[in-house]
């Protein structure tokens, strides 16, 4: 066991950078068109109007994304009010987003990046000796398709709550 920490520890430390870069705020955000855990295709033009929290995550069932999904669970309600879809993003399938979804009752979708082709769009594909995962960024889409805010590296915890006192600010500016 103390091996396998020490191998773990020593991987994390050389971690690939991201594959392409992040796309700036006040850029356009990258379109993507992927499934949901109910097999149902998205796009980022079906959510043209509203506000858009998009969140990357590295994996289905582990604890600090069970925690960022448990949070903006907890905050979908304030968030739709102000506006905002709430989608999540990871590399996992459709079937791992649906087992995942029921068990944690989270009533957003969440896409499967099965392809990897949203996450390096986004610039969050990363991998560490082999294994590749989109890294915990979230992205705050105007309801014209623009970034307004990229959260690079966020705290699972406090992410949700981030992003809604910021879209708050964002709306009161206009």
């Amino acid at each position: 066991m103390k091996l396998i920490r020490i191998l773990l520890l020593l991987s994390l430390s050389f971690a690939l950078p991201a594959f392409a870069d992040v796309p700036a705020n006040g850029t356009v955000a990258p379109e993507f068109k992927l499934q949901d855990q109910k097999g149902q295709w998205h796009t980022l033009a079906d959510h043209r109007g509203k506000w858009v929290v998009l969140y990357f995550y590295p994996k289905d069932q582990t604890p600090g994304c069970t925690t960022q999904a448990c949070t903006f669970r907890d905050h979908v309600f304030k968030l739709r009010d102000a506006g905002a879809d709430v989608i999540g993003v990871s590399l996992d399938d459709v079937k791992s987003h649906a087992e995942f979804a029921e068990k944690y009752k989270l009533p957003f979708p969440l896409l499967a990046d099965v392809d990897k082709k949203a996450s390096k769009a986004y610039g969050v594909l990363n991998s560490i000796i082999g294994f590749q995962y989109a890294k915990r960024d979230t992205f705050l889409i105007d309801p014209k398709g623009i970034i307004a805010k990229h959260y690079a590296g966020v705290d699972p915890k406090e992410n949700a709550a981030e992003v809604l006192a910021d879209l708050e600010a964002l709306k009161a500016k206009k």
